[in-house]
């Protein structure tokens, strides 16, 4: 049987229940405690403060306002290392002093109390801090010293490089410097490159150019559906090839085998034997103009690019398609082959660079950074790294996954063409007919090179197409619109001192896309 209750009862029941239920309230603060305070503020000022707590302070300012506590402003005791004792503050600079004029300096007379803010803070800055406290607070260089390690003075800091920072005694506090943006790192002085040979004799625009790995002779393919080959000591003609029925559009010769390989817009992929000086496998397969080709360095397998969106692996002997690489939207218009995965890059018209899984015939990376047409790709010979050129700009990347390193910027045209050799020159040419040359660590541009078209032609015929070093890296060789082959070499009377490095070490600002 229920036992009834009147009202007040059961309110009163309720309220009960509901504070024995509240009583033990988890949200509540605990009640502090002195001690582990004490603690936490003694760390909390040497962490954040430590750098400046070597500095006097004011015993008039904090008399007048009331006692030392009133300096600390969370309004706690002061620590017991300081409790019941009158603090005392010196100075310690290089050479002690008396407090006045006129006053003997003794043991007794080097203390001196501070008299007012603008002397303490005159003297504090006047003299230098202990090389210790120097040592132990110097944790990254200031900005100050980064600039006149650089050789420029403090003053001439750009905009916003204006940094808050404590300096007492010489004592600069690292924690309150603002990070200073990357400088460019100086580049590699190379020797400027002069022009020492034009060779003509092609009825077209050259299109393509290659040197032979013993560095005797260099073939040229060209608008004019033929492919010389040239000696490379005095640029003399020595054989032309007739074969192909449109522009012949790429060349390559192999180290492994006495074979020359050529491609055009005629769709054909041919063979060529050296011995015969006839054509003695055709690759049948693209659906269209056949823009670009490489071969593998240690395996029989010729790579082309064409107009019809895909990238071929072929097998030289069986000449059978291995792969068929799909993927890009749009023309290809370079490939590349290296012995290290990934084994194949290509570059396209798309604005993607794709790094492929050879065996599986397979995109492994996919590299969207540039805005316009990829028509030039280039590897670096030692390190592991590449190089991309499109219009808007011309980027490093880093192997195997693709990753970005820097934008070279400046060359505002279309880079049909990338060159390389072991020094670091990197070469870009393009379709204006300007070549740029540039230092491959610090992408800093060093010269800057418009030749004369060949007499006879138009400006516009200005163009270049193609460019490669020959075997010992001491010639450049250039494949023109004005129908010649340019031939350039390094300025051997030049000296850093004559040709000095314009370089600034200006911020780089490297934007990723």
């Amino acid at each position: 049987e229920v036992q009834k209750h009147s009202v007040h009862t059961l309110v009163f029941r309720s309220l009960k229940r509901t504070h024995d239920m509240f009583v033990a309230d988890n949200a509540k603060p605990i009640p502090l405690d002195e001690e582990s305070h004490k603690v936490k503020m003694a760390v909390k000022l040497r962490t954040e403060y430590g750098s400046v707590l070597h500095m006097p302070t004011l015993k008039e300012n904090l008399r007048e306002k009331g006692g030392p506590n009133t300096g600390d402003p969370y309004g706690h005791k002061q620590f017991s290392g300081n409790q019941g004792q009158e603090l005392e503050y010196m100075i310690t600079g290089t050479h002690p002093y008396p407090p006045g004029p006129g006053v003997a300096l003794t043991a007794d007379t080097k203390v001196q109390r501070m008299p007012s803010e603008s002397a303490a803070q005159s003297l504090a800055v006047a003299l230098p801090a202990s090389q210790s406290r120097l040592d132990a607070n110097r944790t990254a260089a200031g900005v100050g010293d980064i600039y006149r390690h650089a050789g420029i003075s403090e003053r001439s800091q750009p905009p916003g490089m204006s940094v808050a920072m404590v300096e007492a005694g010489g004592n600069k506090n690292s924690a309150l410097m603002a990070k200073k943006a990357p400088t460019m790192p100086k580049p590699q002085w190379h020797p400027p490159w002069k022009l020492y040979r034009v060779i003509s004799g092609h009825l077209g625009w050259v299109r393509c150019i290659a040197v032979e790995p013993g560095n005797q002779w260099f073939v040229t393919g060209s608008a004019d559906r033929t492919i010389k080959i040239w000696d490379l000591a005095s640029g003399k003609l020595k054989l032309s090839l007739t074969g192909h029925i449109s522009t012949v559009r790429g060349v390559i010769v192999s180290a492994r085998s006495p074979y020359l390989f050529s491609c055009g817009e005629d769709k054909q992929v041919k063979c060529w034997d050296l011995e015969y000086n006839k054509v003695i496998r055709h690759y049948h397969g693209h659906l269209s103009a056949v823009y670009g080709l490489d071969l593998h360095p240690t395996i029989d397998v010729l790579v082309t690019c064409s107009r019809d969106s895909t990238a071929r692996i072929w097998d030289v002997r069986t000449k059978a398609s291995v792969h068929t690489l799909s993927g890009h939207t749009n023309a290809v218009a370079t490939v590349k082959c290296q012995a290290a995965e990934p084994q194949i890059i290509t570059g396209s018209h798309d604005t993607t660079i794709r790094l492929w899984d050879l065996v599986a015939g397979k995109t492994r990376v996919t590299l969207t950074n540039h805005k316009k047409s990829v028509r030039a790709v280039v590897l670096h010979p030692r390190h592991y790294t590449f190089a991309s050129g499109s219009p808007d700009n011309i980027k490093q990347w880093k192997f195997p996954d693709g990753n970005f390193i820097q934008n070279l910027s400046g060359h505002n045209a279309i880079i049909n063409t990338l060159a390389v050799n072991s020094d670091g020159v990197l070469v870009s040419g393009a379709d204006n007919g300007t070549m740029h040359l540039w230092d491959w660590r610090t992408g800093y541009n060093f010269q800057r090179v418009h030749a004369a078209v060949q007499p006879g032609s138009l400006d516009s015929e200005s163009g270049i197409f193609a460019c490669v070093f020959d075997q010992s890296e001491s010639r450049l060789l250039t494949a023109e619109a004005d129908k010649t082959i340019k031939v350039y070499k390094e300025d051997d009377t030049a000296t850093e001192e004559t040709h000095p490095v314009s370089w600034k070490p200006e911020i780089i600002k490297r934007k990723r896309f």
